[in-house]
């Protein structure tokens, strides 16, 4: 049985919330936070804009569009900038905070300024590649109330 006085000192330490690991084929149009692991099967460079020579300060755009995934499936991610670097095929990578963009109707992950992108050890899944999320089509539907 614990001691009554470290049970006390966990009281007093603010509760961290664990994150919910979500799984590919969990995600939804419109939903964002949410916490995966997956690891990248491919990244293309799409966006490279060099910063204009009268701009010093302004970085270089860079996005790159990567297919990752897990054991339920796969989407496309988008990373942009110091993203595209992290975003190697073969890599396994944790994306906190992620959150789905719709683009031409079907689902990409992003990350963006309140996310993280993070590399992690290799994971011991074996991606389905055979479920690409974003190659499913969805329709703007307007519910009109009665």
């Amino acid at each position: 049985m614990a001691s009554s006085n470290s049970t006390q000192q966990e009281a007093n330490k603010p509760a961290k919330r664990k994150p919910v690991f979500t799984k590919v084929d969990q995600l939804k149009p419109g939903t964002n936070g949410h916490t995966l692991v997956a690891k990248v099967l491919s990244s293309d460079t799409v966006v490279h804009k060099p910063r204009p020579s009268s701009a010093h300060n302004v970085k270089p755009t860079v996005i790159a569009e990567c297919l990752i995934g897990d054991d339920t499936g796969t989407i496309i991610f988008t990373a942009r900038n110091e993203q595209v670097d992290l975003m190697k095929a073969g890599s396994t990578v944790i994306l906190r905070n992620a959150k789905i963009d719709m683009f031409k109707g079907s689902m990409r992950l992003a990350v963006d300024k309140w996310g993280r992108v993070e590399v992690t050890e290799s994971a011991d899944f074996v991606v389905k590649e055979d479920n690409n999320l974003s190659l499913v089509e969805y329709e703007l539907v307007n519910v009109v109330e009665e």
